[in-house]
């Protein structure tokens, strides 16, 4: 959402600039900006797509910056770098604050405990403008149907991309005025030389990062600096574009109608923002390349329209609100998507709480005679507004950080986990003790080893792997060596892998890839888990290991069945020729829904989040004989650790056994150690 009118007009206003240099009104661009949020609004409340209007909102916000610094640099003002990012995020954050302060609130009252740590989490990345960065590094599904499993600050993305770039052009248009007055050209071309550059870098990275890795690409600065690009040739290229008034009427209208239908008409699913985003971006600058026509039929006067101006001036907190409001809804409702009553509340609660900022935070600071009075003024509304978002996130955490290092300290007594499986085991925990792990910690159970792999001997080559590997750290020279492949389902078993590589002075390495399954080549995988399994293969060949360890089946969230994992008879076999062993662990029960959602609504031990193991894993005898008669697999099944006595039920032993619908939390993979460490050693006959 841009922020970056000039510093003497007024929000609802934006300018161009003439040959001449002399700043224009151009209401249109304030109607495009409104039209841009109304259709990220109402495409992610009510069609669940991607519309393009974020698009639209890089395209202006590089336009009206350049614009702006043109006028300096031409006019010989100085541009004072340093009082320009002070005076632009003075304006930003105050919003944002609000936001986010009332985003937590209502965390606190109506989103369940497991997606508080991620939320806070969150919060710091949105105040501190790299939320696309840690959306990226989570591989976040932007097109995912259903919205309640989001997070409530995922659209900062964009925000942050636009801090960043609202930082890196001001340094690149000074250094191009800098190179511009050494070589004594015009400081146009300059621009046009240097973003011309960025645009054809960015947008060709953009193609290839979004055909390769589309859900990284999405959220990737380096694949968006182009759109911002194209705003500035197109500050720079407008005063030449001279177009005669019928042929600006029809590029108007022509520009409005793609950049309204882009999101119906394209099918942008796995496309953006590689070169289909130009489809919004080329629309907007006809739009804007069309200006003021001056003709009754030109689409200037629907953008010229007072309610839509009036729109705009509460464009950017209204793209702040949508979808927090959205999302939250959406939790406390239960629902993966609104119909058109609560969408249309939603919308309307959205407006209000976007007036009501914008009146009461936004406009009132922005206008404030003592706080434009010098930049020290503007840093202290800067300093206290991340104080205000910080210290309650950092008191948050800080509470949730003693209140599971308290149940972590008592857990060997009061959460025994599968111990209470064992048929010597006494139990001695407290009735009504506390379940761990804490659900505002779910997010740190994923499975993880302590170091990546620059210490081994044998280190993986393949590019492939580099990100990939991780190993344990031994005490002394490792007596033996499991080498962990797969995916989260081989992850979730480091938990256990983990401890007793330490009790037994073993190196534990791993190569994990999310989704992709360890086996040989398979048509049902995408090329790139066929490329990582096999140089994984390739290294395990390589790092001759003493065992491999993976998931040989695959388990189905509705049918009664784990099947054989693709490929694995090829690859055990590969493995089984170099004399090594694998032992195959029988996948875990999955399901259609959140078992941490389920108990948390229902209760620990509540049927609703129960099942029969019969109704849900292969018949075990089958499973038995199968791996049984393939050559070079160990098979160790703990289903009966997993569901008791045939139930599958959320929690043994006060440990939360499920973090989702399908993962084991290692809490309780951990708390499996005794039984595991003797049918791991009793399947490899160490």
């Amino acid at each position: 959402m841009s922020k970056l009118e000039t510093e003497a007009q007024p929000v609802s206003a934006d300018t161009t600039i003439a040959s001449g240099g002399k700043p224009t009104y151009r209401p249109e661009v304030q109607g495009l900006r409104a039209l841009a949020v109304l259709m990220v609004v109402t495409y992610h409340i009510w069609f669940g797509r991607v519309s393009g209007g974020v698009d639209v909102f890089l395209l202006i916000s590089a336009f009206l910056l350049t614009l702006s610094f043109i006028r300096k640099v031409e006019g010989g003002r100085a541009l004072e770098l340093s009082r320009y990012w002070l005076h632009q995020f003075k304006r930003l954050l105050p919003p944002v604050v609000v936001v986010l302060i009332g985003t937590l609130t209502a965390t606190a009252l109506f989103v369940p405990q497991s997606r508080w740590s991620e939320i806070l989490s969150q919060s710091w990345a949105s105040l501190l403008y790299f939320q696309n960065w840690l959306l990226a590094a989570e591989s976040v599904d932007y097109y995912a149907g259903d919205h309640s499993t989001a997070s409530p600050l995922q659209h900062f993305w964009s925000l942050s991309i636009q801090g960043q770039v609202f930082i890196l052009w001001p340094l690149l248009l000074a250094a191009s005025a800098l190179l511009a007055k050494a070589l004594r050209v015009r400081f146009r071309k300059v621009v046009l030389v240097v973003f011309g550059a960025v645009f054809a870098v960015s947008l060709g990275f953009s193609v290839i990062e979004t055909y390769g890795n589309q859900a990284h690409a999405y959220f990737d600065t380096r694949t968006r600096l182009w759109e911002f690009a194209l705003g500035t040739l197109l500050a720079l290229a407008l005063p030449y574009l001279k177009l005669p008034r019928s042929l600006r009427v029809v590029a108007g209208w022509l520009g409005l109608a793609a950049m309204l239908s882009v999101g119906f008409l394209l099918d942008v699913q796995g496309q953006f923002p590689g070169y289909v985003a130009l489809w919004p971006l080329v629309a907007a600058s006809l739009v804007i390349i069309a200006g003021q026509t001056g003709s009754r039929f030109g689409a200037d006067r629907l953008l010229s329209w007072k309610p839509l101006m009036r729109l705009g001036d509460i464009s950017y907190a209204l793209y702040l609100w949508h979808w927090p409001v959205l999302v939250i809804y959406l939790i406390w409702r239960d629902r993966q998507e609104v119909g058109p009553v609560g969408g249309t509340a939603i919308i309307a609660l959205s407006l209000v709480l976007a007036y009501l900022t914008t009146k009461l935070v936004e406009r009132p600071l922005r206008s404030s005679v003592w706080i434009n009075r010098n930049s020290r003024r503007a840093a202290l509304v800067i300093v206290l507004c991340i104080a205000a978002v910080a210290a309650p996130v950092a008191g948050w955490q800080q509470g949730l950080k003693v209140q599971a290092e308290k149940l972590a300290a008592e857990a060997l007594r009061e959460n025994p986990g599968a111990r209470v499986l064992l048929a010597d085991y006494q139990d001695f925990s407290s009735p009504g003790a506390q379940l761990i792990p804490t659900l505002s910690s779910l997010g740190k159970e994923w499975g993880t080893l302590e170091s990546d792999c620059s210490n081994l001997d044998t280190q993986p080559t393949d590019s492939l792997l580099e990100q990939s590997c991780m190993a344990s750290v031994p005490p002394a020279e490792p007596e033996k060596t499991i080498l962990v492949l797969g995916d989260s389902h081989a992850e979730q078993w480091l938990g256990a892998l983990e401890p007793l590589a330490k009790q037994n002075n073993y190196q534990v390495v791993s190569l994990l890839l999310g989704g992709c399954s360890f086996g040989g080549y398979s048509d049902g995988r995408e090329a790139g888990c066929n490329d990582f399994n096999q140089a994984a293969l390739d290294y395990a060949l390589e790092l001759q290991p003493d065992a491999v360890f993976t998931v040989v089946t695959a388990a189905h969230p509705v049918e009664p069945a784990d099947r054989p994992v693709d490929g694995l008879p090829e690859a055990s076999e590969t493995l089984r020729q170099a004399g090594i062993p694998v032992v195959g662990v029988r996948d875990n029960p999955r399901y259609e829904f959140d078992m941490i959602r389920c108990a948390e609504s229902n209760g620990p031990q509540s049927e609703e989040c129960s099942a029969d193991v019969s109704g849900k894993l292969s018949d075990p005898i089958m499973v038995a004989s199968y791996f049984a008669a393939l050559p070079g697999v160990e098979l160790m099944d703990m289903t009966d650790l997993i569901c008791p006595d045939g139930t599958c039920v959320p929690t043994v032993g006060n440990v939360y056994v499920y973090m989702d619908d399908n993962h084991l939390t290692t809490t309780y993979t951990a708390s499996m150690i005794d039984e595991f460490e003797r049918r791991f050693h009793a399947a490899v006959n160490w």
